[in-house]
C-alpha cells in the first residue's frame, strides 16, 4: 500500500501514535517509562514543538502537539530512533521496537480553520489522550482516580502549579479550550470531571465521536485529519500538490489522503466541464451516439487523477470500468480534425 505523505507546515498541530511491534511493549520497567519521558522532553528541545497533552501505555503512546516550524519528520525520527536505541540498550534487546511507521494526524484548531471559528476537535481530543489510562482498566475513578497513572501529561502537567511543568506544554491553553482556569480549584475540578467520566463508563470506551459521522478509532486507523469538512477542503486545497501523485492503483491500494484530492479534483474537472460545454447533470450522464464530450471528459478524469476507472464509470453514469477504457481508447484514436473547437478548447485548458 502507497505510503501517506507526512504534511508538514508552520503551526501545524499532530495527533501521533505508535504501537509496539507485533503489539507488543514498548516499556517494560518504571525505568523505561522514565527514558521514554525524558527522551520525549529532549526531542521537544530540539524541535521547540508545543505539547498539548501525552500518554504513555505499555504497548502504544499519544502524544499532541504542534509544530511551530514544519519539522514533524526531522523530530520523530530522532525521537523514535534514539528511544528505541536507549531501550534496547538498558534491556539488551535487538531490532524494532515499534510495528512499522507512527500515525500522524492532522488536527483542526482555530489557529488553521480561522480566528472567528469555534473547534472542539483538539479539545476532545485532549480528553481521549488523558482518558485512556481509565478506559485501559489501570484505574477505576474511584479505588484509583486518574491522577494514580504517572505516566500521563494529567499527573506531571495538568495537575501540578506552573513552575512545575516543561516549559512547552501548552496547559493552560489546553485547560482554557476545555472550560476550565489554570488555578488550584480548576485544575482540581478538571480530574474530578475525568474521574466522573471513567465511572460512568463502566470500564467501556465508546470512543470519541464528533458531527459529520467522524471518530477518533476510525482516524487512527485509516484516517488523515481530525476536524470537520471545511478543514478538510483547507488542508486540500493548501497542500494537494504535494500528494504522491504516483499513487497509480485505485482502489484498496489508495491512501485516504489520496482518495479525498482525487475526488476533489474530479469534482473540480466535471464541474468545468459542465459550464464549458453547457450540460446539465442529466445530460454529462446521458449517451448521445457520436458525442465525443464524455469521452474526452473520460480521459481527462484518467490523465489528470488517480481517480479508478470504476470510479469514473459511475460518475459519468457509464456502463463499466472496462467500458470507460474502451471510450478512452476511442478517444485517442481519434483524429484531431474530427474534433470541434469546444472539445479541442477543453482539453487545452485541463493540460
Amino acid at each position: 500500500m502507497p505510503r501517506l505523505p507526512r504534511i508538514e507546515f508552520e503551526g501545524a498541530v499532530y495527533h501521533v501514535m505508535a504501537r509496539g511491534n507485533h503489539r507488543g511493549k514498548i516499556v517494560f520497567h518504571d525505568e523505561d517509562c522514565r527514558i521514554f519521558i525524558k527522551t520525549f522532553e529532549d526531542a521537544i528541545e530540539k524541535t521547540g514543538w508545543e505539547v498539548y497533552c501525552r500518554v504513555l501505555m505499555s504497548n502504544h503512546y499519544h502524544l499532541v502537539f504542534r509544530t511551530p516550524e514544519p519539522n514533524l519528520v526531522a523530530g520523530m525520527t530522532w525521537f523514535q530512533q534514539t528511544f528505541t536505541q536507549r531501550i534496547n540498550a538498558r534491556n539488551r534487546l535487538r531490532g524494532h521496537l515499534f510495528a512499522g511507521r507512527y500515525k500522524s494526524i492532522l488536527v483542526e484548531n482555530e489557529e488553521i480553520a480561522g480566528s472567528n471559528y469555534r473547534s472542539d476537535y483538539l479539545t476532545n481530543l485532549i480528553q481521549y489522550v488523558h482518558l485512556n489510562p481509565g478506559r485501559a482498566g489501570f484505574i477505576d475513578g474511584m479505588e484509583k482516580t486518574i491522577l494514580d497513572y504517572q505516566w500521563s501529561s494529567l499527573a506531571q502537567w495538568y495537575a501540578v502549579a506552573p513552575s512545575k511543568r516543561n516549559e512547552r506544554s501548552k496547559v493552560t491553553e489546553g485547560l482554557d479550550m476545555l472550560g476550565f482556569r489554570d488555578t488550584v480549584a480548576g485544575r482540581r475540578r478538571y480530574v474530578l470531571e475525568l474521574d466522573d467520566t471513567i465511572r460512568s463508563e463502566s470500564g467501556e470506551d465508546p470512543g470519541v465521536e464528533l458531527p459529520e459521522n467522524q471518530s477518533l478509532q476510525s482516524t487512527l486507523e485509516r484516517g488523515w485529519y481530525w476536524g470537520s469538512q471545511i478543514f478538510r477542503e483547507q488542508l486540500l486545497d493548501r497542500f494537494g500538490k504535494i500528494i504522491d501523485r504516483k499513487v497509480e492503483n485505485a482502489g484498496e491500494g489508495m491512501t485516504q489522503l489520496a482518495r479525498d484530492h482525487c475526488e476533489k479534483r474530479g469534482a473540480e474537472i466535471l464541474e468545468f466541464a459542465k459550464q464549458h460545454f453547457e450540460m446539465s447533470d442529466k445530460q454529462l450522464q446521458q449517451t448521445i451516439r457520436g458525442d465525443l464530450r464524455r469521452a474526452a471528459i473520460a480521459t481527462v478524469l484518467s490523465e489528470q487523477t488517480t481517480l479508478s476507472r470504476k470510479r469514473i464509470a459511475e460518475m459519468l453514469k457509464m456502463k463499466s470500468a472496462g467500458n470507460v477504457s474502451q471510450q478512452i481508447i476511442r478517444f485517442r484514436k481519434t483524429d484531431s480534425k474530427a474534433l470541434n473547437r469546444r472539445i479541442r478548447a477543453f482539453l487545452k485548458t485541463q493540460n
